[in-house]
């Protein structure tokens, strides 16, 4: 069984600038660690497609769970699931659908994220909101499917799925 590693990434450009608290980085962070999930790297970075891209490879190196929050919604700064789709292999977009649906259902707001997730390497991306509470919101319905997609990206599983027994 794979060992859960995650890595949080904030994106604020006032955060980054020491202007603004980052609220949502500890409440993820609290919220993995209380899942039993080992946060091994967090780092703070500017809007922007580089600056995200760029934590997004290094967490990956460090992390199987690479938990992105801010920069997903309309804002022309907004440039978080731009970033990730250039530095990911493969889209995940089931986990993006659900954590849409999470957060329709509590606010008609949730549909304006355009947060994504995927893959790469053996290790998940997945864009969550900047809001603290929409974070953990999120989180409820990210935290139980985990283990098992980490294990599937590792290629410790196949049940459920269709290896070549070959």
């Amino acid at each position: 069984m794979t060992v859960l590693k995650a890595a949080i990434i904030t994106i604020s450009t006032k955060g980054a600038a020491g202007k603004r608290i980052d609220e949502s980085g500890p409440a993820i962070r609290e919220a993995l660690e209380a899942a039993g999930i080992k946060v091994v790297h967090t780092k703070l970075v500017s809007d922007g497609v580089t600056p995200v891209g760029n934590a997004i490879r290094e967490a990956s190196q460090k992390a199987n769970v690479v938990i992105t929050s801010g920069g997903t919604g309309l804002s022309p700064n907004d440039m978080t699931p731009e970033a990730t789709r250039r530095v990911i292999d493969r889209e995940a977009p089931g986990i993006a659908e659900a954590l849409r649906a999470r957060s329709l259902s509590k606010t008609p707001h949730g549909m304006l994220s355009r947060g994504v997730a995927g893959t790469l390497g053996q290790a998940l991306i997945v864009n969550l909101p900047g809001s603290p509470k929409a974070a953990r919101e999120s989180l409820e319905v990210l935290i139980p499917v985990l283990p098992h997609a980490i294990e599937l990206l590792a290629g410790e599983s196949g049940e459920g799925g269709h290896r070549n027994p070959a």
